[in-house]
């Protein structure tokens, strides 16, 4: 019996019969922390992200992907062992923040135009969050500090980079996207063949501007609503969690390590949060006040982290592909722990 217990089916659904018993327990807490989550998506994810989402679907259908993929090929192959086209995926990754590159990346991947191991990699180092977040709402919002955005910036983006190196070596065996051949009457003009790749696309794609346009706004619409669901999901799930002391539980066993690695015990409270969703890990971080260095450090781990809410939108974006979910958790992980270093490492340089 104990080991029918301990399988994964049987753990979900005790996890899911525990937050329904907690419901029941608590649905005053359960109603507030749905609208607040309902508030967060409405008030900042809705207008942050889903403009980037319709914008990606027309930039795919007007062949721009296949441009800058044919681009910038020789670049990518050699870093990342990519194909060119995940340079649009990087790009627009970073500039939106999760989950637009997981979104992409399943595109791509619906297309054929990357394989699975090749797909793998490129979530696990575009699962970044986006520069507004990051300046606007965690070192001027949590932090009241501005200053801090070039620290945070250098360890959360440089994390990812380092991140999306040592993804190269991920499944080096398995097959990777070919490279179209050069002809040798047009080996002196890559832009041209960048040009005519985009024009091409374009064609092979064939619907209308108002047809692409309407399927791109239907499209970033089914994602948005996704989205919230999961955001509003996890704001009821922290609630219960808290109320019913499993979040204070974790954060003491958190606080002894802490405290053995000589940290500060309160950040304990801000990792736990961070584990789940990000921007509550983030504020607890910014109001910890331990000492500003420990506390940009934890909100490095935590951006990079994305806790379990964006880890959930990603994998409701890959569910339809054959990309794993290992290789992205284990990614984020190290990416959280690099951007710790990186934090230590570049304090004398970059802090405020």
């Amino acid at each position: 019996m104990l080991r029918t217990l301990v399988r994964p089916a049987s753990l979900t659904g005790l996890t899911a019969l525990l937050i329904v018993l907690l419901m029941a327990v608590f649905p005053a807490q359960t109603l507030e922390s749905s609208l607040r989550g309902l508030s967060i998506w409405w008030q900042v994810l809705f207008p942050a992200l889903f403009p980037f989402f319709v914008i990606s679907e027309l930039l795919l259908g007007f062949g721009i992907v296949h441009f800058f993929g044919k681009l910038l090929d020789p670049l990518m192959r050699p870093l990342f062992r990519l194909p060119g086209i995940g340079s649009f995926v990087v790009t627009m990754g970073y500039v939106s923040g999760y989950p637009v590159g997981a979104r992409l990346t399943a595109q791509l991947w619906e297309q054929g135009l990357v394989k699975r191991a090749e797909g793998e990699r490129l979530v696990a180092f575009t699962t970044t969050s986006d520069p507004i977040f990051l300046i606007g709402a965690v070192a001027v919002g949590f932090f009241h500090n501005a200053a801090l955005a070039p620290i945070l910036a250098a360890a959360h983006y440089g994390g990812a980079f380092i991140i999306g190196l040592l993804m190269r070596f991920h499944d080096r065996h398995e097959p990777v996207t070919e490279s179209p051949r050069r002809t040798a009457a047009r080996r002196s003009s890559r832009l041209f063949e960048a040009i005519k790749a985009m024009h091409d696309a374009r064609l092979l794609d064939g619907r209308s501007l108002g047809k692409l346009l309407q399927d791109s706004i239907q499209s970033a619409l089914r994602l948005m609503i996704v989205v919230g669901g999961l955001v509003v999901f996890f704001s009821v799930v922290m609630e219960l969690l808290t109320r019913a002391g499993i979040v204070e539980a974790l954060a003491e066993a958190l606080r002894l390590l802490f405290g053995a690695l000589g940290l500060p015990a309160k950040l304990a409270d801000a990792s736990i949060f961070g584990l789940f969703e990000v921007t509550l890990g983030a504020k607890a971080a910014g109001g910890a006040d331990t000492g500003l260095m420990h506390q940009t450090a934890v909100a490095a781990w935590i951006l990079s982290w994305g806790g379990l809410s964006v880890h959930a939108q990603v994998l409701s974006l890959l569910s339809r592909t054959d990309l794993r979910y290992l290789p992205l958790m284990v990614a984020r992980l190290a990416h959280g722990f690099i951007a710790v270093v990186l934090v230590y490492v570049l304090w004398g340089w970059l802090a405020p």
